[in-house]
């Protein structure tokens, strides 16, 4: 009897070194991972809050280098593509994969097509690529010029200032320029200077995985949640109970239709997952049904299996 239950454990250790062997390089890829904050994000608030809770801790648990970029809390798509861009330049990498939330999906593509060859790919999560309906309402009620907006462009500045106090950054804020890029009519303009590169211009569809940006080959990917009240614990969930009656009966997660999100190879758009499960807050309470932290590492996985 004795044996046995030796063998048993002996075999249960086996199984066990196995199981770890096989996922110890599961989201190794060959260019390091670069995680792109929405709007009104960050990276990290005093090292203390992450912007994409556990996520770059569950990458590179299994091989993936991760490091999170900082742009502007509040800003239009160009300009924080730009400054996209210069931290990607900084890392000294030969290339990067981005993976980029909400609005810096937009932003990762103005990236894209300002340092192409630092580009190996570019995965949508959520991403605002088609415009936002909750965008076009709050535009609506802020008209250009007036005191409304004016006190709006106040009171976002000034938390994008904070941000950057509190996460050691210095990036210029602007939140009138935000709003607009993120409509329907501000991101068709920014997607006609981009040449509708990775999003297509007249269905609800993805595009071709590979996407050619003066001679260089990128992978463009995407997938979203339509999820909107997935726990009955988040405090975030009433909030995007109230923007989802923008979009009516369209699929939304919330705050981005799902037709909006779609780009290059769509994964999925079945999650249950809204706007802020996305980048697992807050502080990971979320559906039972997904898990995103395993989105993410799947697409790691993806890339690797890729040569990216």
């Amino acid at each position: 009897m004795r044996i046995r239950k030796t063998a048993a454990f002996a075999l249960g250790l086996v199984l066990l070194s196995a199981s770890f062997l096989t996922h110890a390089g599961y989201t190794s890829t060959r260019h390091p991972i670069v995680l792109v904050h929405g709007v009104t994000g960050f990276n990290t608030i005093g090292g203390l809050i992450n912007y994409f809770h556990t996520i770059p801790w569950n990458l590179e648990r299994s091989g993936a280098r991760v490091y999170s970029a900082s742009v502007s809390f509040v800003n239009s798509s160009e300009q924080r593509g730009q400054q996209l861009a210069n931290y990607v330049n900084g890392l000294g990498h030969s290339k990067v994969n981005l993976m980029a939330h909400s609005q810096g999906a937009p932003t990762s593509r103005v990236t894209a097509s300002l340092i192409p060859h630092k580009i190996a790919s570019i995965t949508s999560i959520n991403g605002v690529n088609k415009g936002s309906t909750v965008a076009d309402v709050v535009r609506g009620v802020l008209p250009p010029g007036s005191y409304v907006e004016g006190g709006a462009q106040a009171i976002a500045n000034a938390l994008g200032g904070l941000v950057n106090a509190l996460s050691g950054s210095s990036n210029p804020q602007d939140g009138v320029a935000a709003l607009e890029t993120l409509t329907t009519r501000g991101t068709t303009d920014l997607n006609n200077a981009l040449g509708w590169k990775g999003v297509n211009r007249s269905s609800c569809s993805g595009t071709n995985e590979d996407v050619w940006i003066n001679g260089n080959r990128i992978k463009y990917f995407s997938w979203t949640g339509r999820g909107v009240w997935t726990n009955i614990l988040d405090a975030t969930d009433p909030f995007l109970g109230i923007t989802s009656l923008a979009f009516g009966g369209e699929p939304s997660d919330g705050l981005v239709g799902v037709c909006s999100t779609k780009m290059g190879n769509v994964i999925g758009t079945h999650y249950d997952m809204n706007h802020v499960d996305a980048i697992n807050h807050l502080f990971g309470v979320r559906s039972l049904w997904t898990n995103p932290v395993s989105l993410y590492r799947s697409q790691a996985n993806r890339l690797k299996n890729r040569g990216l």
